[in-house]
């Protein structure tokens, strides 16, 4: 497992698991189960589009334009917010890759943030928290059918 930008650029980290290719497709597709059940949209099929949501603090419109089953899922971020950056929309345009193969006898798993770079004002926050998206919630899911997302925010009932 590594979490660290490759050449002082993209954010990449990757690890193995014991399930197929096949398995840890549909778990990175299940994307209310590992990074947030407060999604809105469809997230598994080419042209998906999807909303993400933490609190007041971050959120994304997000396109899927790859998917090879087995293989590969790639996304591409049309529209973002984050509270805590003066460039509040420094995510938008960037590309997410999440890219399945098979070593020995495992699956490798490596995510790419392409445009999520040291010099981004989010680069450690985003970073982190995609170290624990997917080395803790994603893989709890693959492994146990259980990840670790974040909870989807109920309206405050009169």
């Amino acid at each position: 497992m590594s979490a660290t930008p490759i050449d002082d650029q993209n954010f990449t980290t990757m690890f193995s698991v014991d399930q197929s290719p096949e398995e840890v497709f549909d778990a990175i597709n299940n994307v209310r189960g590992w990074w947030s059940q407060d999604i809105d949209g469809k997230t598994e099929e080419l042209d998906d589009e999807f909303t993400y949501r933490y609190k007041d603090v971050h959120s994304c419109t997000i396109k899927v334009t790859e998917v090879a089953s087995g293989k590969k899922v790639a996304w591409l971020v049309l529209d973002a917010y984050l509270e805590f950056t003066e460039d509040k929309s420094e995510w938008k345009g960037t590309e997410i890759h999440f890219e399945i193969a098979p070593k020995a006898d495992k699956t490798e798993i490596r995510f790419t943030h392409l445009g999520l770079v040291p010099d981004h004002e989010c680069f450690d926050v985003c970073s982190n928290s995609w170290d624990f998206y997917l080395n803790t919630s994603l893989r709890g899911l693959i492994r146990t059918g259980r990840g670790l997302p974040n909870r989807k925010e109920q309206a405050a009932s009169a």
